[in-house]
């Protein structure tokens, strides 16, 4: 029932489409010939469009960002603990399929009656819906922390270069959008780019892999990320990861990968599958081995 519901409401998205071209032609004729289509920082109109343009620009980029959620949704609906995460991400996904129309539906209306662009309302939601997406997400595959025990072993995962470059992606950001006198706008932009600083500063920290007799616990800036029992780990090998599927935490469901380069270890679980980064996979296999076999020995 709920995974037919979610089914349901997943291709029911696609009414975006619809509704958005239905915008546009209810008034076609009424549109002027050169539409305002892009807006500076003040929601002045700076780029302008030919009216099939404009069209067909807002079409594509709704289904461009449909396509992209449907395939997400279905795939996270295939994984066998995914519904929960399926579910956050379906309200997410609504909210930003909401957040483009609206964004067209002003389009069309400034060039109607000239009423001002004002996305403050989205703005608003915006920050607070993306933590609540990041928290449900992180405890999602969290697991119940293991009992305490001194680690014995410890490996990190990390890219300062990355880490870098997401620092000064955001700088460059707050800067270039610091003339802005829309609060609301200056708001959402001050939460981006703490966004892009925290995420930086944890890729030049990196993962943390922490290996004792009960497990493995993976963490980042002392926050834990997950727990693997090691009477869950089934079996392991070196594995490599495509820079396609981009790096940080990834995955959905019973994958996740915590990875900031393309090498490291699959670890096969009772849960599903953990792809741990690391430069040098052969030292995740050394304590792999130690964790796994020291617990043989204490069950004989």
């Amino acid at each position: 029932m709920n995974r037919t519901l979610l089914r349901t409401l997943t291709w029911l998205m696609w009414i975006a489409l619809p509704l958005t071209a239905l915008r546009f032609w209810s008034v076609w004729d009424q549109l002027p010939a050169r539409m305002a289509t892009h807006f500076d920082m003040n929601w002045r109109p700076n780029g302008w469009m030919p009216r099939e343009t404009a069209f067909w620009f807002a079409i594509g980029i709704t289904a461009l960002i449909l396509v992209v959620f449907t395939v997400i949704l279905l795939l996270a609906q295939r994984q066998k603990s995914g519904g929960g995460v399926a579910w956050v991400m379906l309200a997410f996904f609504y909210f930003i399929v909401a957040f483009v129309y609206s964004a067209n539906d002003k389009v069309v209306t400034y060039n109607l009656t000239g009423q001002p662009v004002n996305l403050d309302f989205w703005m608003l939601l915006l920050p607070p819906a993306i933590i609540l997406f990041i928290a449900f997400y992180l405890q999602s595959t969290r697991g119940d922390a293991l009992p305490p025990a001194a680690p014995l072993a410890e490996e990190t995962h990390d890219s300062p270069l990355f880490g870098a470059l997401l620092v000064l992606a955001g700088i460059l950001m707050l800067v270039a959008l610091a003339p802005a006198r829309d609060r609301v706008f200056l708001l959402s932009a001050a939460f981006i780019f703490l966004l892009l600083f925290t995420t930086g500063i944890a890729a030049w920290s990196g993962f943390h892999y922490l290996f004792s007799n009960h497990g493995l616990e993976i963490r980042t800036l002392g926050f834990r990320l997950r727990s693997i029992p090691t009477d869950q780990i089934q079996n392991y090998d070196v594995g490599a990861w495509n820079l396609l599927r981009g790096y940080g935490i990834r995955g959905i469901g019973d994958c996740r990968a915590y990875v900031w380069g393309n090498k490291g270890v699959q670890i096969k679980t009772a849960q599903g599958t953990v792809f741990l980064g690391h430069s040098h996979p052969e030292k995740i296999i050394r304590d792999l081995d130690m964790i796994t076999h020291r617990t043989q020995e204490l069950k004989k």
